[in-house]
C-alpha cells in the first residue's frame, strides 16, 4: 500500500486538542485538509507524522510547541497609543487586527487589553507555547510526483 512521501499531495482528516482535551480545530464535517508533504504548508510536527502513513491509516501524535507554533515571545506584545488607531475602528479584547510592516508583510495581531489611552496587541500565534495533540487519518494521496505512472 502506498505511503505518503515528501512531495506527495495528500488529504488528511484531523482533530486537534490541547493538553486538557479542549478541541481547537477539526476537519470533521468539512473537506479534509489538502497539502503537499515537505512543503512547509503545515506545522513541522504534523507534516512529519503524515509522512510514511498509508491511506486509511490513523495516528495520534502530540507535537511539542517547538514543532508547532513555537514558544511564546513576550516581545510580541505591544502597547499602542489609542490615538494611533483609526478612529472608526471598533476595538474589543479578542478582536483580530492586521499590521503591515514597511516591506509590506502582514502580521496578524490579537487585542489583549484596552484602556482609555492604549491598545495592547499580541503578535504571537494563539497556539504559541502549547503542545498540540492531533488525531490524524490519511484519507488520500492525491498526487505523487515521486512515482512515475509508467510502472518503471
Amino acid at each position: 500500500m502506498a505511503q505518503a512521501q515528501s512531495g506527495d499531495i495528500v488529504r488528511v482528516h484531523y482533530r486537534g486538542t490541547l493538553s486538557d482535551g479542549t478541541e481547537f480545530d477539526s476537519s470533521r464535517g468539512r473537506e479534509p485538509l489538502e497539502f503537499q508533504v515537505g512543503s512547509g504548508q503545515v506545522i513541522p510536527g504534523f507534516e512529519r507524522q503524515v509522512e510514511g502513513m498509508a491511506v486509511g491509516e490513523t495516528s495520534v501524535v502530540t507535537i511539542p510547541a517547538d514543532e508547532a507554533y513555537g514558544q511564546r515571545d513576550e516581545r510580541q506584545i505591544q502597547e499602542i497609543p489609542r490615538n494611533a488607531m483609526p478612529e472608526d475602528l471598533i476595538l474589543e479584547v479578542g478582536a483580530g487586527l492586521t499590521a503591515t510592516t514597511r516591506d509590506g508583510k502582514e502580521i496578524p495581531l490579537t487585542v489583549v487589553a484596552l484602556t482609555d489611552d492604549t491598545v495592547t496587541v499580541d503578535g504571537n500565534h494563539p497556539l504559541a507555547g502549547r503542545d498540540l495533540t492531533f488525531e490524524l487519518e490519511l484519507v488520500e494521496i492525491v498526487a505523487s510526483p515521486n512515482k512515475s505512472g509508467f510502472g518503471v
